[in-house]
């Protein structure tokens, strides 16, 4: 444990309470957003938990735990999630796409039910393998740049340049066979708001059983390894007489690695935070793009005040980085990753990689943003929040991001990709 991180650490944490605090003054959205950055990053980093991992560790190690988590964290939102929906539906609001013709009031996070269509398909399979490129997914590549993954850096760069690519094409792509056949369904219009929820819980104890089933293959095939932590992650022997301030308590606090369950659930609370406070739901990747346009603007390269898709965003990028609060929600992200190993003693910049993988990083970073730009959403935002909202099309961006991932972790086992 290097004790000087820790005294680094706190000197940043309490520099981000007083900008928290300034940008609080300004608008409390943007102080918001910053808190909830900071927490997810953290929340991440500290339990290690990930997306892209769900596919990877599975397909590589045959450990089925992060999936299986992942399939707990869904299951807890969406219970969350309907009884918010089917509150705001009883009172009279309605589904994005419907209460904007409507006029009736919006059911919070509804505006993530997207059309299922070809290029939910085609991108969610571009965004797998470009994860498995770039060693993670959207919030996985923002946790992996503040923990001090040189990776991270170089994967994010380029996905917010394949995102404002993305953005670019989106007129070609929204007049194409693959926008213009699709199905827009909100899944309660179906199911019913508790149908909703057992169809959605059985979905996920199929993928529960099938990852549970190839774990068991796996370690019959003694191919399968285990999980393992580093020494510094785990507990510390406790003391015969405890003492709250003392070595074991910080250690327990602030070094000891949480469980991928824990994690879930933190997650789970800042989604709904996110949900109550905003009406809207978690995205990451819109935000690439507009950091990607700030980038290049600035440089004189482009302008993008013409391009159809920024016609509602230009307010924002004209407002500047720090007055987004989606760009802080992400920075959050970054800055918060980056407290976790700090205020543990264990930061270390990592850049043990050749110039041929950053190559791939960056392939990886590309496919990623075009591929979200185009399936209207990543990991997050179209499946995590689009399942979780009870879109028909986060089941469809599902299995086309992990036949994506299986791909891309073919090809980089193949090309002995360093991650």
């Amino acid at each position: 444990m290097k004790k000087k991180q820790i005294f680094i650490g706190f000197a940043l944490l309490i520099a981000l309470a007083i900008f928290a605090s300034f940008q609080f003054s300004k608008d409390y959205r943007l102080a918001l957003h910053l808190i909830i950055g900071l927490t997810i990053g953290y929340v991440m980093q500290r339990s290690r938990f990930g997306f892209a991992g769900g596919i990877r560790k599975l397909y590589i190690t045959g450990d089925s735990s992060l999936t299986k988590a992942l399939m707990f964290l869904f299951s807890i939102t969406i219970i969350a999630t309907a009884s918010i929906h089917y509150g705001a539906h009883v009172n009279g609001a309605d589904v994005y796409y419907r209460a904007v013709k409507s006029g009736a009031a919006i059911i919070p996070g509804s505006d993530f039910v997207e059309p299922a269509n070809l290029a939910t398909v085609l991108g969610g399979i571009l965004f797998g393998i470009g994860m498995m490129l770039g060693g993670g997914c959207a919030s996985g590549t923002l946790t992996d740049a503040g923990e001090g993954e040189g990776r991270g850096l170089i994967v994010l760069f380029f996905f917010a340049t394949g995102a404002l690519w993305g953005a670019h094409d989106m007129p070609w792509w929204k007049e194409s066979i693959f926008f213009k056949v699709h199905k827009q369904l909100y899944l309660p219009d179906v199911f019913g708001y508790m149908g909703t929820i057992i169809v959605s819980l059985l979905g996920f104890l199929v993928i529960y059983i099938i990852a549970k089933k190839y774990e068991s293959k796996r370690k019959i095939e003694n191919s399968f390894q285990s999980q393992k932590y580093e020494n510094w992650e785990k507990d510390m022997p406790e003391s015969k007489e405890y003492k709250f301030f003392s070595q074991y308590t910080y250690h327990k606090f602030f070094v000891k690695r949480w469980s991928y369950y824990t994690g879930a659930v933190c997650i789970m609370i800042m989604f709904i935070t996110i949900l109550v406070t905003t009406g809207t739901s978690w995205g990451v990747t819109a935000v690439f793009a507009d950091w990607a346009a700030w980038f290049y603007q600035s440089l004189g390269i482009l302008d993008v005040s013409t391009w159809s898709w920024f016609a509602g965003r230009m307010d924002g990028i004209r407002g500047g980085f720090f007055n987004d609060p989606g760009s802080m929600r992400n920075a959050g992200i970054i800055l918060g990753a980056l407290l976790s190993p700090l205020l543990a003693g264990h930061f270390s910049f990592k850049k043990s990689f050749k110039f041929r993988d950053v190559v791939y990083y960056a392939i990886g970073g590309l496919l990623m943003g075009y591929g979200a730009r185009i399936a209207l959403g990543c990991n997050v935002g179209a499946l995590y929040s689009g399942i979780c909202n009870m879109s028909l099309s986060g089941w469809v961006f599902l299995p086309s991001l992990t036949l994506g991932g299986i791909l891309g972790v073919k090809f980089s086992k193949k090309i002995k990709l360093t991650i």
